[in-house]
């Protein structure tokens, strides 16, 4: 570092003491500065710090008038130190006057200073502040001194980010170190959650930043380097990882980044400076998720969260933390904020603690939606840099209706929501009054509303919601949460259980829909351009029959002296159903033969979720016992939308004459044939699509749970002859020619419709 008095090592030192004198923040932040133009040779240091308001106010300044400190402000947008915030990069200039984006503020003095080095105040990739050196002499900084105060600007960071400055603020100008956050997503569970932040990979927290010993610090870090890079080659040699799939391709490209010289040799450069080795990876992190979150590219996005997840490895390598976390000890009103989760994780936690849960990813119908909806919590995904905004213990608001979610909420919002979170379990006590009631709408037609569900945890749902049974019984969840395949005896006792729960009201079990994005994590996977359209559901069953069997087998078994409702999944030619339909006939010869009780009665019904099977309905109607319509992938295929893609998901409208005109031709088939048919989508589940599934015709839906009581609320007031007598003529007009939905909205406000 030119002309450097000691190096940075020699700052770092000094930085140290300083930190530990007993001193105020002023006096500390005054001697930060100074020392750190000395060593730097230069003539100016400023602090700038990040405020609630997403200003930067002037702390502390060498050089320039002090007279400025506290008084010079700036937007994130203004001048060369605004710009150093936004991009989250150092800007290195001989001469900034002659910069675009330079601003004259005449009460700093700073106009006889030419050359300029601003560098960002990072902590976790947020900003925090900006650290500036200036001389007056036209110069570029040297490569090691920007180094050198990006090092520096660590110890900064931790000094904001303990609250020290805040004494030092006006009120409503605080630092932002733990910055109010207001983000929307995509709803993934109905409610209102506050509570308190739960990291579902609590963030690692470096107490050490200073070296003592670099050398052995450097030794630290390429011990820990090495034995990072052997854990993922003997990961990457197993056995179940030899054949490919997306748990090898994720290994793979941590296996890239750790061996990726640049990471490898700013890390290094990081520890030479005078940092310790965690301090070091912590520092190249901070840095590389800066810039990364600033990028627009989904792929370079998506790298960031493998480099996140490395990173996090090596730190905890070398602290010595284990890489679980721990649940058994979570706050009361437990919000969890993760990237990504499966559904397994998430029945790990505290049921009775457990109020929400937030993503990073996650679109409505992945298996952790379910499985939260199951639960009753409020979720939202899709909330950009949800883990790296939030701090365990921060106050938090998940509103699972509108997709809003607050990080540390200002007084009057958090006021704003207990009231409608209040409200909310008001409604919720009117619609439990509604339990007991029969579902016969104002003109005297009867509804069965029944719930979807999947695990041991729905099954008190049944009672509570006055469901008039189940009429979607996903059996693809026991297979997903479960670290084996589940034994028959295992399948026989869960299926048991649902029946003995359900009592008299009726259940319909679904076989397994695995294969496409619901891939289990013991079963090796097959890499497909479109796993949605691909090797799943019945395909897999018919191609696999020995799962297909077992699985039957236990149904039968767990249904011995009872009915048996059994459907199967994407069917899409009448060969399939006829070929699924023969594999039961003979599990029941094998029942027999080996003198098992069977069930009392068994009805088998197929979904229609494949827009194939429309033009197969004449043929498919005499050979099955009842219809199931599963609107999700119907909607999904009939318009070519990829559900989990948020581009497109919400493109197209399932409330829309064409959608509409398929679900009635369904209906009407399956009346004429006299089969019953149940929809079991989440269409269902919203008040205004079970107004136009009634209104077509269907007297049978099954939903989520907590959508019983607005839907059961909405049809004992609807008029189904009017409903029918205003949709007919809507589904019959030229497609785009009316908004089916709007109109929809306009007569159930007329008619005093809540929806």
């Amino acid at each position: 570092m030119r002309g450097a008095l000691g190096g940075p090592r020699v700052l770092l030192r000094r930085l140290r003491e300083v930190m530990a004198e007993p001193v105020s923040a002023q006096e500390r932040l005054d001697k930060i500065v100074m020392l750190i133009a000395a060593n730097m040779v230069a003539e100016v240091c400023s602090v700038y710090v990040l405020r609630v308001d997403g200003t930067l106010e002037l702390y502390a300044t060498e050089g320039l008038n002090r007279e400025a400190v506290h008084i010079t402000v700036m937007r994130m947008d203004e001048g060369l130190v605004g710009l150093v915030a936004s991009q989250a990069n150092a800007i290195n200039l001989p001469d900034a006057q002659s910069h675009p984006a330079y601003s004259y503020r005449p009460e700093t003095g700073e106009e006889i200073y030419h050359s300029f080095l601003g560098v960002p105040i990072l902590r976790a990739g947020n900003t925090l502040g900006v650290l500036v050196v200036q001389n007056r002499a036209h110069r570029t900084y040297s490569e090691e001194e920007v180094e050198a105060l990006q090092t520096t600007s660590m110890v900064l960071a931790e000094m904001i980010a303990s609250g020290e400055l805040t004494a030092l603020a006006q009120p409503g100008a605080e630092p932002a170190v733990h910055p109010r956050r207001h983000d929307t997503g995509v709803v993934l569970s109905e409610g209102i959650a506050l509570g308190h932040v739960v990291l579902h990979e609590p963030r690692i927290v470096v107490e050490n930043f200073i070296a003592d010993d670099v050398q052995k610090e450097m030794k630290r870090l390429d011990d820990a380097i090495a034995s990072l890079r052997a854990d993922v080659d003997s990961l990457l040699e197993r056995g179940e990882m030899a054949d490919g799939g997306e748990h090898r391709e994720v290994l793979e490209a941590y296996r890239m980044f750790a061996h990726d010289r640049g990471w490898l040799t700013r890390m290094r450069e990081a520890v030479m400076s005078g940092l310790t080795a965690e301090a070091g990876v912590e520092r190249v992190q901070s840095d590389t998720r800066a810039r990364m979150l600033r990028q627009t590219d989904p792929y370079i996005r998506e790298r960031l969260h493998d480099l996140d997840d490395l990173a996090n490895r090596l730190m905890r390598q070398l602290m010595g933390i284990e890489h679980a976390p721990h649940k058994d000890q979570l706050p009361e009103n437990a919000i969890v904020v993760a990237r990504a989760m499966g559904p397994a994780a998430l029945l790990d936690y505290d049921r009775k603690r457990l109020r929400g849960l937030v993503l990073e990813e996650g679109g409505p119908t992945s298996h952790v939606a379910i499985v939260a909806r199951a639960l009753g919590i409020a979720a939202v995904g899709q909330i950009e840099n949800a883990t790296g905004i939030a701090e365990t213990g921060d106050p938090i608001i998940v509103d699972g209706i509108g997709g809003e979610v607050y990080i540390r909420p200002a007084p009057d919002i958090e006021n704003a929501y207990a009231e409608r979170a209040r409200l909310r379990a008001r409604k919720q006590a009117q619609y439990r009054a509604l339990r007991d009631r029969p579902c016969v709408t104002k003109d005297g037609e009867q509804i069965s509303l029944l719930i979807n569900a999947g695990l041991l945890v729905d099954l008190p749902q049944i009672e509570e919601s006055g469901a008039a049974g189940i009429g979607l019984f996903r059996t693809e969840l026991q297979f997903m949460v479960a670290t084996t395949m589940p034994r028959i005896g295992e399948q026989l006792a869960l299926y048991r259980s649902v029946l003995d729960a359900a009592g008299k009201r009726p259940v319909t079990f679904r076989t397994l829909d695995i294969g496409g994005d619901k891939v289990l994590p013991y079963m090796r996977n097959v890499e497909e351009e479109n796993p949605a359209l691909g090797w799943r559901a019945i395909r897999l069953g018919l191609d696999r029959p020995g799962l297909m069997r077992g699985q039957v087998r236990a149904l039968l078994r767990a249904a011995s002296g009872r009915a048996l409702k059994l459907m199967f999944p994407m069917v899409a030619a009448v060969e399939e159903f006829d070929q699924a339909k023969a594999l039961v006939e003979n599990e029941l010869t094998h029942l027999r033969r080996h003198g098992h009780t069977l069930p009392e009665r068994i009805e088998i019904g197929a979904m229609v979720e494949v827009p194939s099977l429309l033009f197969q309905l004449e043929e498919l109607l005499p050979r099955v016992d009842f219809l199931s319509v599963g609107s999700n992938d119907l909607i999904q295929f009939f318009y070519a939308i990829d559900r989990g893609n948020t581009r497109v998901s919400d493109r197209f409208d399932p409330i829309s004459a064409p959608a509409l005109r398929a679900f009635r031709q369904i209906a009407d088939s399956a009346r004429k044939h006299k089969k019953p048919v149940t929809l079991c989508g989440e269409l269902a589940s919203k008040p205004i699509g079970a107004l136009v599934l009634v209104a077509m015709g269907y007297r049978s839906l099954s939903l989520t749970p907590s959508a019983i009581g607005p839907v059961k609320a909405l049809l004992l007031d609807l008029d189904t002859r009017k409903a029918a007598a205003m949709l007919a003529p809507l589904i019959d007009s030229p497609s785009g020619s009316v908004h089916v939905r709007k109109k929809v909205e306009e007569f159930a406000a007329a008619e005093g419709l809540v929806l």
